[in-house]
């Protein structure tokens, strides 16, 4: 037993309830000497006291002598996606049939969070974001409970409808793309409580697709930047996304929240566009060097702990502690498997936190990230086909290109 870590975790209880140490060892019968050593880490209370202090706090002893196990919270965009499939995308004034209509989450919060406590349901995983009180709001709030993810974070918007996509998906494959902000644009810091968080590591997605995090902030860059700081300040380690976007500051938006990343996890075009440099040739191969250039920028920039990049052919990671750089191929998945690309981003990422929370080695990380993300192309949508822990590392070991770069069938 750390006395230690216990001390601290009976004196957070107390002060919590409003209680002094006199007033705890009056409602266990010991002296407010023996409270002061236990919350000193000087001493711990004696095994049968143990039970009258989670009795009296209302948590577990497991609680009192181990912790809580700490997860990871997923902050940033919520969508609802609206699936139409028609026959033709018709011209100005003409008229085509909607075939079909599917409802799918969408957006970092569901689709990385759902993805997560689909890979492993041990571990806590939060939501946090906010939806308008309409019926996509509690169609999002119901998928995320029925996959075990804690919506307590998740705040309801007043004067704006839960941001939605409606996708006009025709038989060719093709989908066009129709993005109401709604709610999205409102979520701001004020929204999460940073002290009452409970986790290992927050991450927030997307950059440039969260308006108020994007703002400018007079002292950090961004309000984005701010309040990562923030959040690294109350001990957690965060974690940021990336949304493709042509806009002009891309870089002035993204780059000042590195210095308070401990991670940066994005795709080859954003890790290039950050530094208006291109990801591919006029031949359409992937440009290694650029990427690895682009990457130990972010790292010069700030990120603490690891610059993560995933591509079509192949993902990478710069280690931040070390400098060392891994490459890893994408995995060769049979064409007949595959159902659609759909939130393969996400599900990449939902990978790497999975890896990073278990400390996985970097190679280890990017093999079973591909993993995950080719998971993805067995559905239609975002989540459908995620795969738990124990099949995403079969998946790896089965499909694994053993050095060799695959051109077709790789996800998006």
């Amino acid at each position: 037993m750390d006395a230690m870590a216990l001390g601290e975790r009976i004196e957070k209880l107390r002060r919590k309830s409003g209680m002094t140490q006199q007033g705890l060892a009056e409602r266990l019968g010991v002296t407010d000497k023996a409270v002061s050593k236990w919350e000193n880490g000087a001493g711990y209370p004696d095994i049968t006291v143990l039970p009258k202090i989670s009795s009296l706090f209302g948590v577990t002893v497991d609680y009192l002598m181990f912790g809580q196990k700490r997860g990871i919270a997923i902050a940033g965009n919520i969508i609802t996606d609206i699936v139409k499939s028609i026959d033709t995308y018709p011209k100005a004034g003409m008229l085509s049939y909607v075939t079909d209509t599917q409802y799918a989450v969408g957006g970092c919060v569901p689709n990385t969070a759902i993805n997560l406590a689909k890979i492993d349901q041990s571990i806590p995983v939060f939501a946090l974001g906010k939806v308008g009180a309409d019926e996509n709001g509690h169609y999002i709030i119901s998928q995320l409970l029925k996959n075990g993810v804690s919506v307590d974070g998740i705040t309801y918007c007043t004067n704006a409808a839960t941001s939605f996509c409606d996708v006009m998906s025709m038989p060719t494959g093709e989908r066009t793309f129709f993005h109401k902000k709604g709610a999205n644009a409102e979520f701001s810091p004020e929204d999460i409580d940073i002290e009452s968080l409970c986790c290992d590591i927050l991450h927030i997605g997307y950059i440039l697709l969260l308006d108020a995090f994007d703002k400018p902030h007079k002292q950090y860059g961004t309000v984005m930047a701010e309040f990562l700081h923030r959040v690294q300040k109350a001990g957690i380690k965060t974690s940021i996304d990336v949304v493709s976007n042509s806009t002009e500051d891309f870089g002035k938006t993204v780059i000042p929240a590195l210095k308070y990343c401990n991670f940066a996890i994005m795709n080859e075009i954003e890790c290039c566009s950050i530094w208006k440099l291109d990801a591919y040739n006029e031949e359409g191969v992937l440009q290694r060097n650029h990427i690895r250039a682009c990457m130990e920028k972010m790292v010069e920039c700030g990120v603490k702990d690891k610059v993560i990049v995933h591509s079509k052919t192949y993902s990478f990671i710069l280690n931040a502690q070390n400098g060392e750089f891994t490459q890893v191929p994408s995995l060769r998945i049979p064409s007949e498997l595959i159902k659609g690309s759909v939130g393969a981003g996400d599900a990449f990422c939902a990978g790497c936190l999975y890896g990073i929370y278990h400390n996985f080695a970097d190679r280890q990380l990017l093999e079973f990230a591909s993993a995950a993300a080719a998971c993805s192309l067995f559905a239609a949508n975002s989540t459908g086909g995620m795969r738990s822990k124990t099949e995403i590392m079969a998946i790896a070991q089965a499909y694994n290109t053993k050095g060799e770069t695959y051109n077709a069938c790789q996800y998006e």
